[in-house]
């Protein structure tokens, strides 16, 4: 008997995270003196703003380390409804807020609570990478609904009609977007609003990114849509992106009571309460003002425009103009069946392989994201690592040969 033999089935099946290996391979050749230039990582890179900071500090200083409710503290749990109403018109309660360690428990934890073996979940492409093993992990199965380009990736009530079968629970709706930074408008969420409540379909509305969107029209959940979609909606949003808070592990969901309470109670059994000093510092970063965030969304708008202009200009890799988050995604398919100095590329793994290898240029293969035609880049990096790592890559496009 091997060792994989005592591995559960759900385990065998749930693959590693491809943007965490892409990252942890670069950081590798970077300590081995390697000129990586990463456009890999899913986090800002500023600093979290001092006040924040200090609000943690204090909070361990002051003693608050020990546990907490396992669906949070009321004071953060106050800071989220508040936030919610006076950003997004959305009233809740707090026992309809459960605080989690990150989004990403917060979506595994709505997918626990509402998806049973053999419900269907409907999650278009390219979607965040979790999204799929989190499903299966509840013993679901993912069907995939394929967006691209010619809709800005974002799915129409028409595909959204023709994905649903009678064991259809659930649709999870991306925006802004991990990875192509498309947002969907108010228009185009109302008419799919439209399809969910006359199906009785619940929704998970992951809005991460809501604070990084460029457009003049800004951000809007699908919750706004109507009362009835609202009650089906389970909204998950957090700290780490806008307030530069990855390592701070604080995520929320906003759920009817019912739900809400189903998710508070796996959370207990899993992780209990997420970190209490992180959770004092959350409350800072939601009730403190938004001028360092500002300044971060400022920056990060002018490197898209330099990233997107400069990938543009690169025979063979169109890329479209993203209006949230901070990931360029670019369609390598007239890059596909040539060779480079390492090697042919054959997939989106092959080509960040060889990025990676022959210019030291780290990308995230769009495989991992259900989309294998692109790579993502993402320019939560300096413009300097911008101008020059994309100049590496229009060189390495240059130099490659039938």
């Amino acid at each position: 008997m091997t060792t994989a033999t005592f591995l559960s089935h759900r385990a065998s099946q749930t693959g590693d995270s491809i943007t965490m290996a892409i990252s942890a391979l670069a950081q590798q050749m970077k300590k081995e003196g390697k000129p990586v230039i990463g456009f890999s990582a899913g986090e800002p890179d500023f600093q979290t703003p001092l006040p924040i900071q200090e609000a943690g500090i204090r909070a361990i200083r002051d003693g608050k380390t020990t546990y907490t409710a396992a669906s949070g503290i009321p004071e953060l749990k106050a800071a989220i409804c508040n936030k919610l109403l006076a950003d997004n018109q959305l009233s809740y309660q707090p026992n309809q807020v459960v605080v989690s360690c990150g989004a990403k428990q917060s979506i595994y934890n709505a997918i626990m609570a509402t998806v049973d073996p053999g419900d269907d979940v409907i999650v278009p492409t390219p979607y965040w990478v979790s999204y799929p093993d989190q499903i299966g992990l509840a013993g679901g199965r993912s069907v995939l609904v394929h967006t691209d380009e010619s809709t800005a990736f974002k799915m129409t009530p028409a595909q959204l009609t023709a994905a649903i079968t009678p064991k259809t629970k659930l649709v999870i709706l991306n925006s802004p977007s991990n990875p192509t930074g498309s947002v969907y408008t108010r228009q185009e969420l109302t008419a799919l609003a439209k399809v969910i409540v006359e199906h009785r379909l619940l929704v998970i509305s992951d809005e991460i990114y809501e604070k990084l969107i460029y457009s003049d029209e800004g951000h809007v959940s699908i919750a706004q849509i109507s009362p009835e979609v609202k009650a089906l909606t389970i909204v998950i949003n957090g700290v780490s992106k806008s307030y530069a808070m990855t390592g701070w592990r604080i995520g929320y969901a906003a759920a009817n009571p019912v739900i809400a309470d189903a998710m508070g109670k796996i959370q207990s059994h899993t992780t209990s309460n997420p970190t209490t000093p992180s959770q004092w510092a959350s409350v800072q970063a939601l009730t403190g003002g938004d001028d360092e965030l500002n300044a971060m969304k400022t920056a990060f708008h002018a490197r898209r425009d330099e990233m997107v202009k400069r990938l543009n200009d690169i025979p063979g890799l169109p890329t479209l103009l993203p209006d949230g988050a901070f990931y360029a995604f670019p369609n390598i398919s007239a890059l596909i069946g040539k060779r480079s100095p390492s090697g042919v590329i054959t997939d989106s793994a092959t080509c960040c392989q060889r990025l990676l290898e022959d210019v030291y240029v780290a990308c995230v293969p769009g495989i991992g994201f259900g989309a294998d035609s692109f790579i993502r880049l993402s320019y939560a990096t300096s413009m300097a690592a911008i101008e020059e790592g994309v100049t590496r890559m229009a060189q390495w496009v240059g130099s490659l040969t039938p």
